[in-house]
């Protein structure tokens, strides 16, 4: 027997998978974080990719309003705003012209408590920072259509501002094929309804996710929503699976984010020869609640044999979701069940049906077995995945399910994985 030993809610956790079955374990490619962080922020704002820095072209009178992921993501935004307060200060900004909203997509609101967390004691005695209200309708503006068709509604502080600034990280993911840059507005301060429509075309393919597909319908719609609200500047990291940053990439929204992507790539894409019939895959580091840690699905389901059987390992102590509480009344629906409910207007959480769409595509290629202790039994039989005791026993029953010559592929870190078939033409 061989031991494996991945990270899961802070402690390591340990199985044992058969010598012969075991076919790889893959993990973030080793990188080496950066030395100094603050030094890199600085020589990074002092040189911005494809734009001029910020001190030739902002204007004291400005409204600027930073845009930063919130506390389901790693981003040091304690690190990163300081130095950009200064740079602005500098060009004649005083602070009182200057905000921060945590883009919260449709995620539950922070705390003060979190928010000060996120961007640091020195920040929120600054500058006002605040959630983006995504409930309140009074808090958004309807900007029509964006080139592609979805309803655009965003919250008002972006529209109103003069100069907005996306902070986030980039990392591989399902539905734009890449976290960061215009990710941060559409979904993160865009309204429901926007948010249902992206998700939802990202569905469209009736397969496989737009896992590590740089160009796609879904990042250029975003694109374009970041466009219609003035968004020209991001400020965003690579991190490793630690956390570390890696790489600081910031200027104009376009050119930096080509260069970020490139960076993450070279962390979380790893690659692979042999199409496993079994793939456990480990939600670390999104391990909040199955409304984020169902990105390790996504990885698998690249990866996994038809047929095959899908190992998730989430600690999610909120559950499957405190926000999206409806949604468990239909995820064990099929993909066109939820699909034709939606367009009826029989399910009216379009983010919710969206997500429990592209759940219902992985378990339409592989079975789903779950080892969680914060999701109950009975959540797991409403998402449609078998309830596993423990992670040992989901692993024992994938190989009753795939039989004694079925081969195992382990993803420690699932949620930011990007597999790379090497053997495909």
């Amino acid at each position: 027997m061989t031991t494996v030993t991945i990270p899961f809610g802070g402690n390591p956790l340990r199985f044992e998978v058969p010598e012969r079955n075991l076919a790889q374990v893959l993990k973030p490619n080793v990188t080496t974080p950066l030395p100094d962080l603050d030094a890199a922020i600085h020589a990074a704002l002092a040189n911005p990719i494809g734009q001029p820095p910020i001190e030739q072209w902002i204007k004291p009178s400005d409204r600027v309003l930073l845009v930063s992921d919130d506390n389901t993501r790693l981003t040091p935004a304690d690190r990163m705003i300081p130095p950009l307060l200064a740079r602005l200060n500098a060009a004649g900004l005083p602070d009182r012209n200057i905000a921060c909203i945590m883009a919260l997509g449709t995620h539950r609101a922070m705390t003060d408590g979190e928010m000060i967390d996120k961007v640091g004691q020195e920040v929120w005695r600054r500058i006002r920072v605040f959630n983006h209200a995504w409930r309140e309708a009074e808090n958004l503006v309807d900007l029509g259509a964006s080139s592609a068709g979805t309803p655009l509604q965003v919250n008002r502080a972006v529209v109103e501002a003069d100069v907005v600034i996306g902070l986030g990280a980039i990392v591989p993911h399902h539905i734009p094929g890449y976290s960061g840059s215009s990710k941060i507005i559409q979904p993160g301060v865009s309204g429901p309804g926007t948010t249902a429509a992206t998700h939802m075309l990202s569905c469209e393919g009736g397969g496989d996710s737009l896992l590590g597909i740089e160009d796609n319908p879904v990042r250029r719609d975003m694109d374009d929503m970041a466009d219609r609200v003035g968004m020209q500047t991001i400020f965003n990291v690579v991190m490793d699976s630690e956390g570390r940053v890696t790489d600081v990439f910031y200027g104009e929204m376009r050119a930096a984010f080509r260069k970020g992507v490139q960076a993450a790539r070279k962390i979380y894409g790893v690659e692979y020869r042999e199409t496993p019939d079994i793939v456990v895959a480990n939600s670390y580091p999104c391990d909040l609640d199955f409304w984020q840690s169902h990105k390790a699905q996504y990885p698998a389901q690249r990866m996994v044999k038809p047929g095959g059987t899908i190992v998730v390992c989430t600690p999610a102590p909120e559950g499957v979701s405190p926000v999206h509480t409806d949604l468990l009344s239909y995820t064990a629906w099929s993909s066109a069940q939820i699909k034709a409910a939606y367009r009826a207007g029989r399910l009216k959480n379009g983010v919710a049906a969206a997500l429990a769409t592209a759940w219902a595509l992985v378990r339409e290629k592989a079975t789903v077995v779950t080892y969680s202790p914060g999701i109950p039994a009975e959540h797991k039989e409403k998402l449609g995945h078998t309830h596993a005791p423990s992670v040992q026993w989901a692993v024992d029953e994938a190989l009753r399910r795939q039989g004694k010559n079925a081969r195992v592929t382990v993803l420690s870190h699932a949620p930011d994985l990007l597999p790379i078939n090497v053997s495909a033409p």
